[in-house]
């Protein structure tokens, strides 16, 4: 395998974890790779050269076919409890290719995502078709733009490889960038095919690497759970007020740094309905909208569990340290939730009926079947007065509180509009958008949909007339809109 280096700055220090964490692997080269994207600002962050990602040399890294200096592929082990049963995984079509160290001297995983069959692919074929990599580049820069934690996406090739699924589709590889992929996962399957040994490596990497503050605490490991749950219950209230839908929030989809990972059967609301889902193979609703902040309460115990054995010497006084602290999740989300709904109302200052104002908005909404962020962006923009919403006397008894509320706090008229300017994305990736974006480079190789809509999406709270035509729902469909676990 050719090396070259083009900004490139890697370590690979999860090779110092025992080896029951990851299989080295070989990149399998694919056929004629093709560029279809790069993100120039992200990998200007990373320090990377970006003229000279773009040429042949980085297109081959992008694939597979060739790697940086320092650079080792491996695939990380981890488990999972999938829809509730437990199961061994791992990366099944993913590469770590290394640790980028940037200019700032931050730390971020590169991997290489649909680079072919590694020891856990359990008969799959290691490979992604285009369709699905795009989705994940628009919607994880759409999160980065929304400013939530995410992972980002750095380059999408198409690899010249068919991919046979239902249809035979173009091969194509996502280059994914994240603080690391350590996964509530990772604790799981060190739990259960690990010793106790293996479990506290795995936790002090993870607290050396993402929470170096709490290195010399008292009892680290439940200092390491503490912050897991402050991370997620401020990720999940931030999914929350834009009404995103992760679709799999399996315990091997929540990281424990706290970024928003694996994009698969993900989408946004559009009309506003808590029991909203949108994977096809969700039957039962379990990770519906609504169920998101019960889901990743679960996912942390999973996690507690894992870390039992560290946290006390007496498992019953380990267990009852930890579900303490777990109490704790319920509190940093809502504390976080409430905070964020406040600033979308233009709310500075707290009063105990906020959240009935709150509550009482959105069941409005859902009774009404309105949009959900172009409800706030018309309250942002005084444009509510003129939708349908506006007609319903139960709405008007509502927004006469509401700007009662908004006279009680000593900020003027600017101050709290500018305020949900800053909280109301005017634009978000709709499901339509984002598949004509994917239609038109998949069907005729034609990338400027997917680059316009990018643009349009770095400039979510801008509220910019030319970006309009982004913020129209979709038209009624009597057929719900699914999304499918192929990324």
């Amino acid at each position: 395998m050719k090396k070259t280096n083009k900004g490139w700055n890697l370590e690979n220090t999860y090779l110092k974890l025992p080896e029951i964490f990851y299989s080295k692997v070989n990149l399998k080269s694919v056929k004629s790779p093709k560029l279809v994207i790069v993100n120039d600002s992200l990998g200007e962050l990373l320090g990377l050269d970006i003229e000279e990602i773009k040429n042949n040399e980085g297109t081959n890294i992008f694939s597979g076919n060739a790697l940086p200096e320092e650079s080792v592929s491996l695939s990380q082990a981890y488990a999972g409890h999938q829809f509730g049963h437990f199961t061994m995984l791992g990366d099944g079509r993913a590469m770590l290719i290394g640790e980028q160290i940037t200019p700032s001297n931050q730390r971020y995983d590169i991997q290489l995502k649909g680079s072919g069959k590694t020891p856990y692919s359990r008969g799959g074929d290691g490979r992604a078709p285009l369709g699905p990599m795009i989705r994940e580049y628009i919607i994880s820069e759409a999160m980065h733009y929304l400013g939530i934690p995410t992972t980002r996406s750095l380059a999408v090739v198409k690899t010249g490889d068919k991919v046979f699924r239902e249809t035979i589709q173009q091969g194509a590889v996502l280059t994914r960038v994240a603080s690391s992929h350590i996964r509530v996962g990772t604790f799981q399957y060190a739990s259960n095919w690990g010793s106790t040994e293996d479990i506290e490596a795995l936790a002090d990497y993870s607290i050396k690497r993402h929470f170096p503050r709490i290195r010399n605490d008292k009892n680290p490991y439940l200092s390491l759970l503490k912050e897991v749950i402050k991370s997620q219950g401020r990720l999940v209230a931030k999914w929350q007020m834009v009404g995103f839908i992760h679709g799999v929030m399996n315990t091997d989809n929540m990281s424990i740094s706290g970024e928003t990972i694996d994009y698969g059967p993900c989408a946004f609301m559009n009309t506003y309905d808590s029991n909203t889902v949108f994977s096809s193979i969700d039957h039962s609703g379990r990770y519906a909208y609504s169920n998101q902040p019960k889901i990743a309460e679960w996912n942390l115990y999973r996690f507690a569990e894992t870390l039992l054995p560290l946290i006390h010497k007496d498992k019953e006084e380990s267990i009852k340290m930890a579900k303490n602290v777990l109490e704790d999740f319920q509190k940093t989300y809502k504390d976080n939730w409430i905070l964020g709904m406040r600033k979308k109302l233009g709310i500075f200052n707290k009063e105990k009926e906020d959240l009935d104002l709150i509550n009482e908005l959105l069941e409005i909404m859902e009774s009404n079947k309105v949009d959900y962020t172009n409800t706030f962006v018309e309250l942002t923009l005084d444009k509510i007065e003129e939708t349908n919403l506006f007609t319903k006397e139960e709405f008007k008894n509502w927004y006469k509180k509401y700007n009662d509320r908004l006279k009680r706090q000593d900020y003027s008229e600017k101050e709290y509009k500018e305020l949900m300017k800053k909280s109301n994305p005017s634009i978000i990736p709709r499901n339509h958008q984002v598949d004509k974006a994917i239609e038109a480079a998949v069907k005729k190789a034609d990338y400027t949909v997917l680059k316009n809509l990018l643009e349009a999406l770095s400039n979510t709270y801008k509220y910019m007339k030319d970006y309009e035509k982004y913020m129209t729902p979709p038209e009624p469909s009597p057929f719900p809109y699914k999304t499918y676990c192929g990324t």
